[in-house]
């Protein structure tokens, strides 16, 4: 009984845990995307990571704007793709999925619309004002449509200085921020106090910190930055810098905290962002900050930051001081030890999400060096693995494997002293289980450190990607995407993406943002043209049967999304390749733009409104459509959600862009697919809402 009663009580605490410690994370639609592949469209959506395990869909064309017709003849639930074969390509053709879930068709998705003789492409062109060059990109649900927008950067590199901008999905434009005289010096290792994403530093991220089902856009500031509702930032030092959070919508400032000044007798602080969830629950914004003193030697500094409705506060500071902590050109931001909770990893120490050390891998060996990579990358290993390149270590050492949980070095490649540059974790070979690691020394299975070929018979090792229908990965390099054949040992090319659209990436051989970003779970390319007038996302036009629920679910790929610096492949905390289970359920709640329980119980009590500021009629609704009456105040975008009683979204709707008075519209809401019951409709337009009870009979 003594030795049973500890183990009740470890089950009992890992239930407790794995119930109870959900994080917040996006609550994403279906990401519907088309792309026409010869003659025929192809289609894809997202399997979101709650979804019931028995879930299929149907998919809905419209062509032209008629009547929207079924596509599958049973229901889809297998990948979540569809060739569509029978589409009329000089038609504009509109797409949709409808969840089935116990035989029960749900509520229709957002749509996707391929315009009429589009272009044979694997890839979604999104307008972009002309303007400077473009490094980099980010995605997040600026509108709160469940879909990701576009924050892109403008890097003057004639006259100096920075600016970022804010467009909706469709290429709707929506603010500016222009980061002003400090941003003037884009030097990579000591720029202004202001500059952002130069050399290996970044200086901006975007994520949904507060849960409300819209994105905030984080940035370092300091004196002179305009923000995107015209205000000014101004201090009397041209020095001191500031973290500072912008609402997603309209680029103004929201909160703001003061950088720590412990090491500003050296200069301006660079930094790097990211996102990671410290207790497991709710996210925290992680700025690692570096400056170089006269001796050429570097300061580091690594916080938290937590947002919430009042006000940005520093959680904790980390200083390296004089301590032997090798760090590289990015940070990790991953749960190491399966708590729920993340870690900070650089690549040669770890950092607990309370800000102490966790470990540090200096004793082993280990220095400087461009390229980590932590995921799982052994099936049968317990825990996440690491693999990291150095830059002349006087050892010798080129690369190295090991235990991310414990930071135990478990096998080690000397040859001479090198800048090894690059290096890249992907499964390529299904002979072998596990992923395969290489830089410049070959290709190596990571878990049996088994060498598989020499050089130079290896893809360049700069990003793996997921792209065709099997499980394996491809690589992506400078524009190419290839394929490495494992029983040939050759690398043969996929896609050359400056064939299409002009399309162009960053230097370091990156594109501007990769990840995935709509459409089933493979990923996508983020590029620009070539006169940075238009983002260029290449999206997989393969059909797989492979069902995996959208990586940007995945806690530890979805941080690795909000990260930069050198930007480094994405990783999952589960097993994604060949020979991989079904991956576990992750252990997340959806952030939710839908109104509070108190007020849903409210308005379950009352009476449907008819008032000066809100008329819905018919109500109850008999037919397909409502007309809604509401008086605006100021110059808004309208928007319309029908919600039920639980706070599930079934319909939404931008209505249009009207000014101050009464505005009216009639509004189709059949693809809703109302059961008889009572509903919420909720108007948004601008910082008012309005909601009323409808029924549905």
């Amino acid at each position: 009984m003594k030795k049973i009663l500890p183990l009740m009580t470890f089950c009992i605490v890992w239930l407790y845990s794995n119930l109870c410690a959900q994080r917040r994370m996006e609550n994403l639609g279906r990401g519907v995307v088309a792309v026409r592949s010869g003659q025929q469209i192809f289609v894809s959506w997202r399997l979101l990571g709650r979804d019931p395990a028995g879930i299929g869909f149907n998919i809905y064309r419209t062509a032209g704007g008629g009547t929207a017709i079924k596509l599958n003849a049973a229901v889809l639930t297998a990948g979540t793709n569809f060739t569509d074969n029978t589409a009329s390509l000089s038609n504009s053709n509109t797409y949709y999925v409808r969840p089935v879930i116990n035989g029960s068709e749900q509520a229709a998705s957002a749509a996707f619309t391929l315009p009429a003789n589009a272009p044979d492409q694997p890839c979604v062109v999104v307008p972009l004002r002309s303007g400077n060059y473009v490094h980099f990109a980010w995605v997040g649900d600026l509108d709160g449509d469940g879909e990701y927008d576009y924050i892109v950067d403008r890097l003057n590199w004639t006259t100096g200085g920075c600016k970022i901008e804010a467009y909706k999905r469709d290429g709707t434009f929506l603010w500016e921020v222009d980061y002003g005289p400090n941003s003037l010096n884009m030097d990579n290792i000591t720029p202004g106090s202001a500059t952002i994403d130069v050399g290996n530093w970044d200086g901006v991220t975007v994520y949904d910190l507060d849960g409300d089902g819209k994105a905030e856009v984080i940035t370092k500031i300091a004196n002179g930055v305009t923000f995107g509702d015209g205000n000014v930032w101004t201090n009397s030092s041209d020095t001191r810098q500031w973290l500072a959070v912008l609402d997603g919508a309209t680029g103004a400032l929201k909160r703001y905290a003061a950088i720590p000044a412990d090491y500003l007798a050296a200069g301006p602080l660079n930094c790097n962002l990211g996102i990671g969830y410290l207790d497991g629950t709710t996210p925290s914004i992680v700025a690692k900050f570096k400056n170089r003193n006269s001796d050429r030697s570097f300061n580091m500094m690594i916080c938290a930051f937590r947002y919430t409705a009042s006000g940005l506060t520093q959680q904790w500071k980390w200083l390296r001081g004089s301590d032997d902590r090798p760090d590289g050109h990015q940070i990790r931001i991953v749960d190491v030890d399966g708590d729920g909770r993340d870690e900070i990893c650089d690549i040669g120490f770890c950092l607990n999400g309370d800000g102490s050390l966790r470990y540090s891998l200096a004793g082993q060996g280990i220095i400087h060096g461009d390229r980590t990579q932590i995921g799982k990358l052994d099936p049968a290993r317990p825990g996440l693995q690491g693999y990291a390149v150095q830059q002349d270590n006087p050892s010798g050492l080129l690369e190295y494997y090991y235990d991310a949980g414990t930071g135990n070095v478990l096998w080690k490649h000397i040859g001479g002293v090198a800048d090894v540059g690059r290096g890249v974790a992907a499964d390529i070979d299904p002979r072998y289980p596990g992923y395969e690691v290489w830089s410049f020394s070959g290709i190596y299975n990571g878990p049996s450190n088994t060498k598989i070929t020499d050089e130079p018979n290896r893809p360049w090792p700069n990003f793996r990607i997921w792209w065709d229908g099997d499980l394996l990965s491809e690589t992506f390099n400078e524009g190419k995407l290839e394929k490495w054949n494992y029983t040939s040992s050759t690398v043969s090319r996929l896609l050359t993406t400056a064939n299409y659209q002009t399309a162009r990436g960053s230097y370091r051989g990156a594109p501007m943002l990769y990840g995935d970003i709509f459409g089933d779970w493979r990923e996508e390319v983020v590029m620009t043209s070539s006169d940075y007038s238009k983002l260029v996302i290449f999206t997989s036009p393969v059909a797989t049967n492979s069902r995996i629920y959208t990586l940007a679910h995945n806690p530890a790929y979805r941080n690795g999304m909000t990260l930069k610096g050198y930007m480094q492949s994405h990783l999952t905390d589960f097993y994604l390749g060949n020979g991989m289970q079904t991956p576990p359920v992750p252990a997340i709640t959806y952030a939710s733009n839908t109104l509070p329980a108190t007020t849903v119980a409210a308005i379950q009590e009352s009476k449907p409104v008819t008032s000066p500021s809100l008329r819905i009629y018919p109500n109850p609704v008999h037919q397909s459509f409502v007309n809604v009456q509401v008086k605006l105040t100021t110059q808004s975008l309208v928007r319309m959600m029908i919600e039920d009683m639980s706070g599930q979204r079934r319909f939404m709707r931008d209505l249009g862009t009207a000014g101050p008075g009464m505005f009216s519209q009639q509004v189709d809401i059949s693809s809703a697919a109302l059961e008889a019951g009572t509903f919420i409709l909720r108007i948004q337009a601008g910082q008012e809402t309005f909601h009323t009870k409808i029924i549905k009979q």
